[in-house]
């Protein structure tokens, strides 16, 4: 219906154009009937004059001279004519060269008509001079000759008449200027270029009306048509979501799905319709200087749409300031970098400044909103120290799955490269040396941090033996995690051993404080070997008694505690596994016989050896975490399980001044 509408449109104005061209052309024609009425006349007058040449010898020569310019003009006044009935048809069947080759003579016709009627009217001045000095002159011959230097007045005016606005030159440049249009409007997809015989169309018609000072309306028709065109296909993609506004609260999760679609649609709106929009401007204009061309791609580039996407772009990093948001300004910057080249193909000339300095405003809010966020996030960590508590059951923090899933994929191959690049180019505008040790330092102080929060976490228990073993718990997971990732290839061997001696050495606080005192309890001090006395029979039922007891309190309670995946788990329950079972089946085969005889045997060998290995084997099993060693689908998903619980927490402020 658009299409349909501008069409009428486009008739409606022809339609008014032919008519007011057909009054004009009558009007020419009236002055040209009356010109022509006076030639005969003015023909006349000279024959007689040359005839009287006896009578009035002192002007015979100027009339001899001044004869032969007149037949000229005579002879190309009838060739004007001529081509005026042609320049009136328009181009017929669609012929632009052959109305081109008419408009070319045509001015040409005209610039000799004028050039010949200076000539001939300074003889006839002359004439008229001599002959208003004769006495013998005839008066009513003198009018005559004065008349007809009228006439070569008014011809010799006829160009420019032609050429003010309504003449019959200027007509025949507005049917320029309008088959050109419709010319450009034939190529009207961008995908599509103008072949060749379009192309000298276009140029020939260029070349015509630049040499009237109408260059500047071929650049307009043609950017108005192209950059509408440019703007259709561009509005194609379904853009509704540059409208949207967004501000410093407005998280930018909100707007995660935007921000995919913003880079795809930049990426095709420079490869796919500018690029197309840049190489027709480059062939139809730049043989009239790339200032031209150039100026017309920017015009078409601006008008297309392509700043509402880069403002998008401007406006996304305004978003509120969080670890999500990170990942988001380098998928951005991303984007941005791959099309570096294109940007500088498209837009490397004065005439898209504009372009130039609203990318560049980009980029820097990009590199900065990113650069700010990482270096906070070790600052981030320690905020989390007094404003989380550590999970009750000894578990691995949220927080702490998060951070190192997170810097995971910061370091992952598609964000690694990036954040590098932006952090040296921060440097670089910051007038710092850039050194490649920059990244292992910021990740270090996230590491940092995060293992003060660990130890400061670690006191709010009451438990001491929870305590270890939430240290042990985090330590086992921070050294399984990091080990064959790119986090812990960067960390470096030397950081995984220290994570591994703290585990252990937290293992066995843990083991000492809770399972370690166990095997105390079965104690073979006091207890003589294959004695039947009553005091030593006692003394194991005791024993066994209080095991059990300190058992099932210990299980009881450590059955609700947490660790970080089934792997962490085994090797969890090993320890114990061995810090136990052993003494246990040592001591039930020793002294299990002296309990064989009671009403109620089970009540102090409650549990074999092999039973008692199978409870301890799977005492965290029923509450696994569910938060295991990160690869790349693990870590979106995590990132996306964890956002609500987490990111809002986990958030940059403002860096005071």
């Amino acid at each position: 219906m658009d299409k349909l509408l501008a069409a009428r449109q486009c008739l409606k104005e022809s339609l008014e154009k032919s008519n007011s061209l057909a009054s004009q052309i009558d009007e020419t024609k009236s002055r040209l009937q009356k010109i022509n009425d006076n030639l005969p006349i003015l023909s006349t007058e000279l024959r007689s004059t040359y005839s009287r040449k006896s009578t009035l010898s002192a002007v015979g020569e100027h009339v001899d001279r001044a004869f032969g310019p007149v037949a000229a003009v005579l002879k190309i006044h009838e060739s004007v004519c001529g081509l005026e009935r042609s320049l009136m048809e328009g181009p017929i069947g669609g012929d632009i060269m052959g109305y081109l080759l008419v408009v070319k003579q045509f001015e040409e016709a005209l610039m000799f008509l004028s050039d010949n009627c200076g000539l001939a009217g300074q003889w006839m001045e002359d004439i008229v001079k001599l002959l208003d000095e004769n006495v013998m002159a005839d008066d009513k011959y003198i009018l005559n000759v004065k008349r007809s230097l009228r006439v070569l007045s008014e011809l010799k005016d006829m160009e420019a008449h032609a050429r003010l606005n309504g003449g019959l030159l200027s007509n025949a440049f507005n049917t320029l200027e309008l088959t050109f249009r419709n010319l450009v409007k034939e190529n009207s997809s961008t995908n599509a270029s103008f072949t060749e015989p379009q192309v000298h169309k276009l140029q020939i018609i260029i070349e015509r009306l630049k040499a009237h000072d109408r260059l500047e309306n071929c650049m307009t028709i043609f950017i108005d048509v192209r950059s509408s065109n440019a703007r259709a296909d561009l509005q194609a993609l379904n853009l509704s979501y540059l409208e949207e506004e967004i501000s410093e609260s407005d998280s930018i999760q909100k707007f995660e799905d935007h921000t995919v679609q913003w880079g795809e649609h930049l990426e095709f709106a420079l490869k796919h319709i500018l690029q197309a929009e840049y190489d027709t401007c480059k062939t139809v204009f730049e043989k009239f200087g790339s200032e031209i061309s150039l100026g017309c791609f920017a015009k078409i580039t601006v008008q297309s749409g392509l700043l509402e996407l880069l403002k998008f772009g401007t406006r996304i990093t305004e978003a509120k300031k969080d670890a999500i948001k990170l990942l988001k300004l380098l998928d951005i910057f991303a984007v941005l970098d791959s099309l570096r080249a294109d940007f500088n193909l498209l837009f490397g000339s004065k005439a898209c400044l504009e372009i130039q300095n609203l990318t560049r405003d980009l980029i820097k809010q990009v590199v900065e909103g990113a650069c700010e966020i990482f270096k906070e996030l070790s600052h981030q960590v320690e905020a989390q120290r007094y404003n989380m508590m550590p999970p009750s059951d000894g578990s691995v923090p949220r927080l702490v799955t998060f951070v190192t899933n997170y810097c995971v994929m910061l370091l992952e191959d598609n964000h690694k490269p990036i954040l590098s690049k932006v952090l040296s180019i921060h440097q670089i505008w910051n007038k710092k040396k850039s050194h490649n040790g920059i990244l292992r330092e910021e990740f270090q102080n996230i590491l940092d941090s995060l293992e003060v929060n660990l130890e400061t976490w670690s006191k709010t228990f009451e438990d001491n033996a929870l305590s270890y073993f939430f240290l042990m718990n985090n330590y086992i997971y921070l050294y399984e995690f990091l080990q064959g990732t790119v986090f812990g290839d960067l960390m470096g061997e030397e950081l995984l051993h220290e994570h591994k001696r703290k585990m252990q050495i937290y293992a066995q606080a843990y083991l000492k404080h809770s399972w370690g005192k166990l095997p105390a309890i079965l104690s073979e001090d006091e207890l003589i070997l294959f004695s039947l006395g009553t005091n030593t029979q006692e003394l194991v039922k005791k024993r066994f008694r209080g095991f059990n007891e300190a058992f099932e309190d210990m299980y009881r309670k450590q059955s609700e505690w947490v660790v970080a995946d089934n792997t962490l788990r085994e090797k969890a329950c090993q320890l114990i596994v061995h810090t136990i079972v052993p003494t246990y089946r040592s001591y039930v085969h020793n002294y299990s016989y002296l309990v064989e005889n009671e009403s109620s045997p089970s009540k102090y060998v409650k549990y074999s050896a092999s039973s008692l290995e199978a409870m301890l084997s799977s005492l965290f099993q029923l509450n696994v975490a569910k938060f295991g060693r990160s690869n790349s689908s693990k870590s979106n998903h995590l990132i996306g399980k964890l956002r609500n619980a987490v990111a809002n927490q986990f958030r940059v402020a403002p860096i005071s001044t």
